[in-house]
């Protein structure tokens, strides 16, 4: 890797970067233009920052893992993203949270619940939930540059680490909302070019795309019969119930319920329930843009994430015919897998360090951009959401007014992200941002959906159903569903083994358990505990705040 390249890249990278939160701190005045910003956004922007902050370098790094070791049934997740994140999201969700949320004057996505439901409880709720889960899915998105950027360039993971985080806090506590989406349309740009340079490389290394599909395709027998350490690691994957690089897996098998409810169920769903995303629709000044911003965005996702699940399996070839192994044998980690496989991609090929420093600014772009967006929503969770209302209950009049607050619960957040990082284990990317996505669609999502299509919504549906899928939603997780137990450990502490059903049981996510329950609950608390005069009290009270 010539470093010279590398460094010159980066540092125009970061510089714009840096230039553009610049601008962005320039044009906040104030808290609201701090928190959401509906006068200086465009459908190119909104659409481009809404993909850019939804497809991370998880996508990338860790999915695109996932895609090597489990194959071709992961480009199904395509088309859950596409389904669920782009035209559920922004037809069904879209278009009434920014009329409600401009309504309402909320300014984030827990004010938004808060103003709907008239109550501060629902509000702090959704806070909290943000603040507890949400860590875990931004270290994981740090993670996937930070792995690749290791094992391309290979610069110390410390280093990265904390460069990450410097550059990341600085232009969101300062720039805000602002600069966080103008740095979300450069990064998304530099995304798409870098994507689309490595697929069409990938398939002119394999000969095409033909070539290319029908090697993995004949693949799967070939190592199969042919023993070895390739056929040793196979046998796991095909007892648990996989076909192939190029089949689907048995239904109801291992892989199966590993792939359908965690990876596209738990990320294509739990994607409409994204508190980040949800201010996306709110900075829109109306229906006709967001309408624009889907045609863009379905572009954008299906470059990046058709690429990165295609180029995964792919890679399985790659690796047999240059060194004799598939993706998990020559790298068993599968967060590793997509950076191993640029490096040996361009290894030897002229201007290669360019097209590798091309790559890793994509990948830099994928993380920096939605580790912005997931601060700054931590942020304002913690300074604007729960803060405020602390402030408030005191007698302090307009503490929501204050952007020093929001700026240092961001510099807060950004260490506890840290420290996350360095706790996670490996093969964890993908999982986590599954697991963050799942647990606010069983916490959230019901209750958001009711809010936007109810004219006079049930508060104590709302806490009822909220309350019943955290609830179920841990419990599952802590001591049943085996990816999520055996790496916090508390279930084999209290009960010696990682998941408390086994079986099948083991391999079904959270997501399927908790949020059927939620609705039932949100369903159940509107019909026997109808609206109270508690309740109009509550709604009074939040509305005089």
């Amino acid at each position: 890797m010539n470093m010279v390249i590398f460094v010159t890249i980066m540092l125009v990278f970061v510089a714009m970067t840096l230039l553009l939160g610049y601008i962005g701190y320039k044009h906040t005045r104030d808290n609201e233009h701090f928190l959401i910003n509906r006068e200086r956004n465009n459908p190119l922007i909104i659409a481009l920052s809404y993909g850019a902050t939804f497809l991370s370098a998880s996508a990338i790094v860790g999915f695109g893992g996932q895609a090597a070791k489990y194959g071709m049934s992961m480009v199904w997740l395509v088309f859950f993203n596409l389904f669920f994140g782009l035209a559920v999201a922004f037809i069904f969700f879209g278009r009434r949270t920014r009329r409600l949320g401009k309504e309402e004057k909320a300014f984030t996505f827990a004010d938004f619940l808060g103003k709907r439901f008239r109550s501060p409880m629902i509000r702090t709720l959704s806070a909290v939930i943000i603040l507890v889960g949400m860590p875990v899915y931004c270290a994981a998105v740090m993670l996937g540059g930070v792995n690749f950027i290791e094992a391309v360039v290979g610069i110390n993971k410390d280093v990265i680490l904390l460069g990450f985080a410097v550059i990341v806090a600085i232009y969101v506590t300062y720039g805000g909302i602002i600069a966080v989406m103008y740095n979300d349309a450069l990064q998304a740009a530099i995304m798409f070019v870098g994507m689309a340079a490595i697929l069409i490389f990938t398939y002119y290394t394999l000969g095409g795309v033909t070539e290319a599909h029908t090697a993995l395709t004949d693949l799967w027998e070939l190592v199969r019969n042919g023993g070895g350490i390739n056929a040793d690691a196979l046998a796991p994957l095909e007892g648990a119930g996989m076909r192939g690089w190029t089949a689907f897996s048995a239904f109801g098998s291992e892989v199966w319920l590993t792939v359908v409810t965690t990876f596209m169920l738990g990320v294509g769903i739990g994607a409409i329930s994204q508190p980040q995303l949800a201010v996306r629709f709110m900075s829109a000044k109306d229906d006709r843009s967001l309408n624009k911003s889907l045609i863009i965005g379905s572009i954008f996702m299906l470059m990046i994430v058709g690429t990165a699940y295609t180029i995964g399996p792919l890679s399985n070839v790659f690796f047999y015919d240059r060194f004799g192994e598939i993706a998990i044998v020559y790298e068993s980690n599968p967060d590793m897998i997509i950076p191993t496989f640029v490096r040996e991609l361009f290894s030897g090929v002229a201007v290669g360090d360019v097209f590798v420093s091309l790559f890793v600014m994509a990948v830099l772009a994928a993380s920096i951009s939605t580790m912005a967006a997931l601060l700054h929503t931590m942020g304002a969770a913690g300074g604007y959401d729960i803060w405020s209302q602390v402030e408030e209950r005191k007698g302090n009049k307009n503490p929501g007014m204050s952007m020093r607050p929001n700026r240092i619960m961001t510099l807060v957040m950004t260490l506890v992200v840290l420290l996350v990082a360095y706790m996670m284990p490996g093969n964890i990317i993908a999982k986590a941002t599954a697991v963050f996505m799942g647990l606010t669609a069983a916490t959230l999502l019901p209750s958001y959906a009711y809010s936007l299509y109810s004219k006079r919504p049930n508060l104590n549906g709302a806490k009822a159903s909220i309350i019943v899928g955290s609830v179920s939603w841990a419990v599952w997780g802590l001591f049943v569903n085996n990816g999520i137990s055996s790496v916090l450990g508390l279930s084999r502490a209290l009960f010696g083994t990682d998941s408390l059903l086994g079986g099948m049981w083991a391999f079904v996510d959270p997501l399927i358990i908790s949020l059927p329950l939620s609705v039932i609950a949100l369903i159940a608390g509107c019909i026997l505990w109808p609206r109270s005069g508690d309740d109009v009290t509550e709604a009074e009270a939040a509305a005089e705040a």
